[in-house]
């Protein structure tokens, strides 16, 4: 196994926490993986991991090693694509991983616009509602919600949002408009387990699992509903939800758009940051600031 080969298996053992791991991403045999680890420690001269029973840690020699190694890839990568033409023409397949609801409202047509101007390449929605190890799971490109953990990762800011209560006209025409926090004791609530607490704490009498199933049940009228100011944008503007108790200074959560290689990305890549964040700045439901 060359050098730099033996520097990816390297990378994919310290970011997958382990040698098995490493071994199932590249379709090597373990033996293979802690040959190529061992080479590269002897070829050094220093420790890069330290291995226990349960868990593989980087020593502070491979840590400062493995920052190394994420550089010398990229360029090789780069170098590649460039001779191959993919860092100037857009083509192959581009994963984009978002939150569901937000991936539904606002990046789907993000990615539909994209791939009418760029027949060359595919694409494959990955919205989920948790945290994407974007490296593990070969997303090229995600948008994240709330703040950005030290994770490495390039990042745009394109907007931001934050938590609302809202509720159907009809059922706000039945029970009143509530004026304060303390009036939220005589509505009925409905809550979502999937968003976890909020601004105001409230008590639901009715609790579900997804955000559709909470927006469904807020548009019936069955009482207030604490979302995310883009989970309900739609519905308000449409008039069939109405804001109550609306403060525009509340905590914003920031909206951003990620990516492992930033700049360095290929063309497929950095075309679709492009339209993402031009898109996104310019809508006033992600980005209040343009409203």
């Amino acid at each position: 196994m060359d050098r730099w080969q033996a520097m990816r298996v390297f990378v994919r053992v310290a970011e997958g926490g382990g040698f098995a791991e490493a071994a199932r991403q590249l379709h090597l045999s373990p033996p293979a993986v802690t040959r190529a680890v061992a080479a590269l420690e002897a070829r050094i001269g220093a420790r890069l991991l330290t291995r226990t029973t349960r868990s593989v840690k980087l020593t502070e020699a491979g840590g400062r090693y493995l920052e190394d190694c994420r550089r010398i890839l990229a360029e090789i990568a780069e170098a590649e694509a460039a001779a191959a033409g993919s860092y100037a023409t857009p083509s192959g397949t581009l994963t984009v991983t978002a939150p569901v609801q937000f991936g539904r409202l606002y990046v789907l047509p993000v990615i539909t616009e994209y791939l009418a101007h760029h027949a060359a390449v595919s694409a494959q929605a990955l919205f989920l509602d948790r945290i994407v190890n974007m490296i593990e799971e070969g997303a090229d490109v995600g948008v994240r919600i709330g703040a950005l953990a030290d994770s490495g990762l390039a990042a745009i800011r394109v907007g931001t949002v934050r938590r609302v209560l809202c509720a159907a006209p009809a059922y706000l025409d039945r029970h009143g408009t509530p004026g304060t926090v303390r009036d939220l004791r005589d509505h009925a609530v409905i809550g979502s387990a999937s968003t976890g607490p909020g601004t105001v704490a409230l008590r639901p009498r009715l609790t579900c699992n997804t955000i559709d199933a909470v927006l469904a049940a807020a548009l019936a009228g069955q009482g207030l509903a604490q979302l995310l100011s883009y989970q309900v944008a739609p519905a308000v503007a449409e008039g069939r939800l109405r804001l109550v108790l609306d403060d525009p200074e509340a905590a914003a959560m920031p909206v951003h758009v990620v990516s492992p290689e930033g700049r360095r990305a290929p063309a497929k890549v950095r075309a679709f940051i492009d339209l993402a964040v031009a898109r996104l700045r310019a809508d006033p439901r992600v980005n209040p600031t343009r409203s």
